[in-house]
């Protein structure tokens, strides 16, 4: 924590809201913010020069997985190549220069680049013959496996597809070497463990990158018993205890879709195992559902076939919807949150339903429920977030025309459905608290690219970005409603609203000093400024 006073001037000041007047400083004292407002006597405060930039309160990502994407960022990390050569380079690269490893492992490929969005076997094998190789997608939603993980995993033509999930085969029925889903489970289960210092070391790569990037805080959209080994709780535990945790940080429990209330006395146990300032897993994440390319994202019409055609295929539920509101009903009682992944507007109706069932007081701080993704939602239920207090968790970088958006997901929508897409601002508009989440490793952390696509609905051709046209840009935000959702928004789903997220007196210092002036900035060049400098209670922390 800062000792003495600072003065930050010579700026504009974004408060969590709005943009405040041109002559206005902010005072911070002992980590706390003293006074903001034009006449603010300066004493012996140190001043922080803002240099015509700009003054906000530090990012929070209402959707990350920071310990996964700094355990990536150690192992084969495909994130630099966007060709098969590519990727099938680097992993022969790693694969040589670590002849130890038992399995290899790491991930962050695009289903784009794969025709149909489908990896095989083959292309692994050429290069890694003689070890497993288990490489999830960039969405964790699917995984790239050669033969020898096959092979251990037992799974061949005879193998049924889980409930969950999908073998993707060739004509004759034998694994080509993508398993979608639950699939991936079959083979993840049989992984090396990682190790406790090993998460450790993950979580504080995530955190060093987060804070350059002007992220304070972010929830934490998986810990909890996940899968064997992979679990980031103890990681969080170890941080918050030692003080090397300097961000706030709120941690999703992972629900078990495989089981029921019987899990629900564990999840009180791992809530009750860390607590403070810094960490509560006071969250239950439920994924209801999958992703829209690979078909399995809960629709509630079929999707359609490459000819326009309606097919038998609709998603999957991966939590039963019938007992969903029970579930939630529960969890709401005993003071959890619950964090849905709802991305097609079958999952999405279901989540709504159940926060309807559980009832109470939807506004109370114990119940601010929230619906990741949302990339469909019909119509008929975007009134119904601000009715019920569910806040809309979005993930603006998605919503831009990219390969897998115009090749793997509008042609099996359908052209109505298409139109229904990260609904910002119908949702904004009907009175919903909207808070933003990059769902890193997922896609870049980086909150100004994420705020750029919320206000363009495009990426400019350097950062990814596919033609001029922007995608559906009546759904597109104003500047300060998208650095609201980043900022108060996201903290008012963490909780964490009455002392970060925004710029008051009484507050925490968390601040994110951007610069260029964005009360000023061009709409189209969003995506060029950067953080300069990050600032936590007062004390410098990066830049």
């Amino acid at each position: 924590m800062g000792d003495g006073d600072l003065l930050f001037h010579n700026g504009a000041v974004f408060d969590g809201v709005r943009f405040l007047d041109a002559d206005v400083v902010v005072r911070v004292r002992d980590g706390r913010i003293l006074e903001v407002g034009a006449e603010v006597d300066a004493g012996s405060a140190e001043p922080v020069d803002l240099d015509g930039g700009t003054l906000i309160p530090g990012f929070i990502d209402a959707h990350a997985h920071p310990v996964f994407a700094g355990n990536q960022l150690r192992r084969c990390d495909l994130r630099g190549a966007d060709t098969v050569e590519g990727y099938v380079e680097l992993v022969a690269t790693y694969a040589r220069e670590h002849p130890e490893e038992e399995w290899i492992t790491g991930g962050g490929w695009s289903m784009d680049v794969f025709p149909g969005g489908v990896p095989t076997r083959d292309a692994l094998d050429a290069v890694v013959p003689d070890r497993p190789v288990f490489l999830p997608n960039r969405d964790a939603h699917g995984a790239w496996v050669n033969s020898k993980a096959l092979e251990i995993a037992g799974i061949d033509a005879r193998s049924p597809d889980p409930a969950d999930g999908r073998i993707e085969r060739d004509e004759a029925g034998e694994p080509v070497g993508a398993l979608q889903e639950g699939a991936s489970a079959m083979v993840a289960r049989l992984l090396p463990p990682v190790t406790a210092d090993e998460w450790y070391l993950a979580l504080h790569a995530a955190q060093r990158h987060l804070l350059s990037l002007g992220i304070t805080g972010w929830q934490d959209a998986i810990v909890g018993d996940y899968q064997d080994g992979a679990d980031p709780l103890p990681a969080y535990a170890r941080a918050a205890a030692d003080g090397s945790l300097v961000a706030t940080v709120v941690g999703a429990l992972w629900w078990d879709r495989e089981r029921a209330l019987d899990q629900l006395p564990e999840l009180l146990d791992r809530r009750s195992l860390v607590g403070g300032d810094r960490f509560r897993a006071s969250s239950v994440k439920m994924m209801l559902d999958g992703i829209a390319e690979n078909h399995t994202a809960a629709m509630l019409e079929p999707y359609l076939d490459g000819h326009g055609c309606s097919t038998p295929h609709s998603g999957l539920d991966f939590i039963d919807p019938q007992e969903l509101p029970r579930f939630v009903t529960a969890l709401a009682a005993e003071g959890f949150q619950v964090h849905f992944h709802a991305l097609g507007d079958r999952a999405v109706r279901n989540a709504l339903d159940a926060v309807e069932a559980a009832g109470g007081d939807p506004r109370s701080p114990r119940v601010r429920h929230h619906l990741a993704h949302l990339q469909v939602v019909h119509p008929d239920d975007l009134p119904r977030f601000a009715r019920l207090g569910a806040a809309a968790n979005i993930q603006p970088l998605w919503a831009t025309h990219e390969p897998q958006m115009d090749e793997l997901t509008i042609p099996f929508l359908g052209e109505r459905r298409s139109g229904w897409q990260y609904p910002f601002r119908s949702l904004h508009a009907s009175g919903a608290t909207l808070c933003g989440g990059s769902d890193w490793p997922v896609s870049s952390p980086n909150p100004l690219l994420g705020m750029h696509v919320a206000v363009n609905r495009s990426l400019p051709a350097d950062l990814g970005g596919v033609g001029a046209d922007p995608f559906l840009p009546d759904q597109a935000l104003d500047l300060p409603t998208a650095l609201a959702a980043y900022t108060s928004g996201s903290a008012r789903v963490n909780g964490v609203d009455d002392r970060c997220g925004s710029i008051r007196v009484g507050y925490d210092a968390d601040l994110a000093v951007i610069d260029a002036d964005l009360s000023r900035l061009l709409p189209q060049d969003i995506c060029r400024a950067a953080v300069r400098q990050t600032w936590l209670r007062g004390e410098l922390v990066a830049g």
